[in-house]
């Protein structure tokens, strides 16, 4: 694969820009990303395998969803309540084995009240038993593609075994928002009395929500091990962002944390459309055609998230083996754009032809093989 010319116009077009200042974070790992674009706008350790204590409540927030989802559950199924599950300690809604509660209660008990005991409730309705369950979560991680999660338990009581990364926490939040909005909302709740036990322990954790930067979710965590932690969600003027950081000491520096990175991503990155659907932007050789040259174009409208400054330009390349070979159908995907931005991820996207190259005729061939084997003649002439 080979670097090719690009039109000096959209060297114009994709805009001056400049790296967002530097960002520091006093959590041990951190993610943030942008929401529609998935552009990642800060990141520490973020695959490394950490304890992610009650953060992991939501791959069990998942796999209850998916269980509505196609009819294993309902929301106003009752479930039984075992010695197993009034067992736990640490944050609960204080069941007990008379209990019979409704799935709709166990799921705002865990996202509200992060309740170790609703989850192992639900756990145990869906797999049997919380171990049976937490082989399952294991197993579904791993299929949507988040290889540095194992899970123990389901409610992220410390254990060796229970291991996320920030980057499958991200994942999994905004996989959560996209594919479960009708579930989203219990999210953005701030209280939950059930059954009016504990009323003192009726608040969301989550510090986000108090903080009037647009926070909808998603799950706070805390153990000795892991530190305070929190998996969050914001929209402002229509762009969302997901971030998660864990490590803190205190739950205070935790909310200040948060807050901190949320407001630095919304105020150090905007939106801007640097590439329109079927615009040329260079040109591939072509063997053996009824042209030398194809235009090359993108399919759709390119909106990329970038820092607000600017001094230094984006950097464009296209990467295609060339010559291409006639006949190119117009639409044919013909190579990459790779679109480098200063101390971000570089973008690819796909480019194609613009136009139809139907293949030469035999006076064309003819002439086509005459020219390199000339060229081959004075290459040896040297």
């Amino acid at each position: 694969m080979r670097l090719y010319r690009i039109i000096p116009a959209l060297l114009v077009l994709l805009l001056a820009t400049r790296p967002a200042g530097a960002f520091e974070t006093k959590a041990r790992a951190a993610l943030v990303i942008d929401y529609d674009t998935g552009t990642v706008l800060f990141e520490k350790n973020a695959d490394v395998s950490m304890p992610p204590a009650s953060m992991s409540k939501l791959m069990t927030l998942d796999m209850v969803f998916e269980a509505l989802d196609d009819g294993r559950l309902s929301l106003d199924e009752k479930l039984p309540v075992s010695k197993h599950a009034m067992s736990y300690s640490g944050s609960t809604m204080f069941l007990n084995t008379r209990d019979h509660v409704r799935v709709e209660d166990l799921i705002r008990g865990v996202i509200i009240l992060s309740g170790n005991d609703a989850c192992v409730v639900l756990a145990e309705a869906l797999a049997g038993s919380e171990p049976e369950f937490a082989a399952a979560m294991t197993k579904r991680a791993h299929e949507l593609g988040m290889t540095q999660s194992h899970f123990a338990n389901a409610n992220g009581w410390p254990n060796p075994g229970q291991r996320m990364s920030a980057r499958d926490l991200v994942f999994l939040a905004k996989r959560i928002i996209q594919k479960f909005p009708q579930y989203y909302k219990y999210f953005s709740e701030t209280e939950f009395a059930f059954d009016g036990r504990a009323p003192a322990n009726r608040f969301n954790r989550n510090p986000l929500l108090k903080l009037g930067v647009g926070a909808d979710g998603l799950k706070t965590g805390h153990t000795n091990e892991a530190g305070y932690g929190v998996v969050g969600s914001a929209v402002k003027n229509g762009r969302r962002v997901v971030m998660m950081i864990s490590g803190l000491k205190t739950a205070a520096d935790r909310a200040s944390e948060a807050g901190k990175v949320i407001n630095w991503a919304f105020r150090q990155f905007s939106k801007k459309q640097v590439l329109k659907a079927g615009q040329i932007m260079g040109r591939a050789a072509v063997w053996l055609g009824q042209k030398p040259e194809v235009d090359v174009v993108v399919k759709d409208d390119l909106s990329l998230l970038l820092p607000v400054s600017a001094t230094k330009k984006l950097q464009a390349s296209l990467l295609m083996v060339q010559p291409i070979a006639a006949p190119i159908n117009k639409g044919q995907k013909l190579g990459q754009l790779k679109i480098t931005i200063p101390d971000m991820h570089p973008v690819s996207v796909p480019v194609f032809a613009a136009t139809n190259v139907g293949k030469t005729g035999f006076v064309g061939r003819l002439k086509m093989s005459a020219r390199v084997l000339g060229n081959k003649i004075l290459d040896l002439a040297k």
